[in-house]
């Protein structure tokens, strides 16, 4: 008897098993195969039927092939769940996304009960790690180092040019106690730096739960070496980091934002850099990435762009194949979504 898993996913499912019909929907095949790897193998391990291809585009041919669906698995760039298309497919209750928030319309909602699961968890994984990542190296100010030593080509004096450098004794202030911003917390954990976090819907309590010290926004900046920015883009948080507390940080200090660039006024960051006097790891800008070709952060040598390559990328999407498969397998047995929206 063959076995009923694949080597790349970590769920067994017994010989006797529920059968879901479902159809996977992307912005292109190429992100299903980084998904679930090459011709969709890894979904074979769903106990359930995939009715054809990627969809990548709504037409008549395609509605009628995926109608029997009861199961949506969407992704980035999918194709558009209007309250139309979702009543030309009268069984489907549940969605599937591997992105981080609802590919469904309160609309749609509206009109059909449906479960919906999202990657919000896993995706925050990477980002954490990208996050921690940057903090270390810029607390180290490898990034100065880097660019010092290929203009001089000759002995560095460490103790002379980098008298601050390091990861002892400094201060993080992360912006945003999110999925992403609590996990970024967690990794800093085994370092000696201090953590001081703004977010106002946190209590006092909350604070003391995560190991670090609550603080008014304006104190985060005064205070930290490296501020970090992991708070959800909203009317209410459009320029959250402005004039003021960019000009208050300290010599030296450095900006990471791998929230969204509308968190942060662009201009007044950009005075600040061109300044030379503060530094900046940006993975998302305003106007979104990527930035206009005659922008001045590309020429700016204290900036790092990185195009949103802080969530899930190559590798770490097969991460979010798996937890897709785990979600399907549940609707197959009935069983609630461990991540529902």
């Amino acid at each position: 008897m063959g076995r009923n898993y694949c080597d790349e996913c970590p769920y067994r499912f017994s010989d006797e098993r529920a059968e879901v019909k479902y159809a996977v929907l992307m912005g292109s095949a190429l992100l299903a195969e980084r998904l679930f790897g090459a011709d969709l193998h890894a979904l074979s391990s769903v106990p359930g039927t995939r009715l054809g291809p990627v969809v990548t585009a709504f037409t008549d041919d395609v509605l009628e092939r995926i109608h029997d669906a009861e199961v949506l698995v969407t992704g980035w760039g999918a194709p558009e769940l209007t309250v139309e298309i979702i009543e030309r497919l009268p069984n489907v209750d549940a969605i599937v996304h591997a992105g981080g928030y609802s590919p469904v319309p309160p609309a749609v909602r509206e009109r059909r009960l449906m479960r919906v699961s999202i990657a919000a968890d896993v995706n925050a994984v990477p980002v954490a790690e990208y996050t921690l990542a940057m903090i270390l190296l810029a607390n180290k100010e490898v990034f100065r180092s880097e660019r010092l030593y290929r203009q001089h080509r000759r002995f560095i004096d460490r103790e002379v040019a980098f008298p601050f450098a390091g990861n002892a004794y400094k201060t993080v202030g992360i912006v945003g106690a999110s999925r992403i911003g609590r996990r970024v917390v967690e990794l800093l954990r085994p370092f000696d730096l201090e953590i001081v976090l703004y977010d106002p819907y946190l209590s006092e309590v909350g604070a003391a739960e995560l190991g670090v010290e609550l603080v008014p926004l304006a104190e985060l900046f005064k205070r930290s070496d490296v501020v970090s920015i992991h708070a959800p883009a909203t009317p209410e948080t459009h320029h959250l980091v402005g004039k003021s507390e960019l000009a208050s940080l300290s010599d030296g200090a450095t900006i990471i934002n791998t929230a969204r660039g509308s968190l942060v006024d662009d201009e007044a960051l950009l005075q600040q850099l061109i300044s030379g006097r503060i530094n900046a790891v940006l993975d998302v800008t305003d106007p979104a990435e990527p930035l206009p070709a005659d922008s001045p952060f590309w020429d700016l040598p204290n900036v790092v762009l990185t195009p949103h390559m802080a969530g899930s990328t190559g590798t770490e999407l097969l991460r979010i194949g798996k937890h897709v498969i785990a979600e399907l397998r549940r609707v197959a047995v009935d069983e609630s979504f461990a991540t529902p929206a």
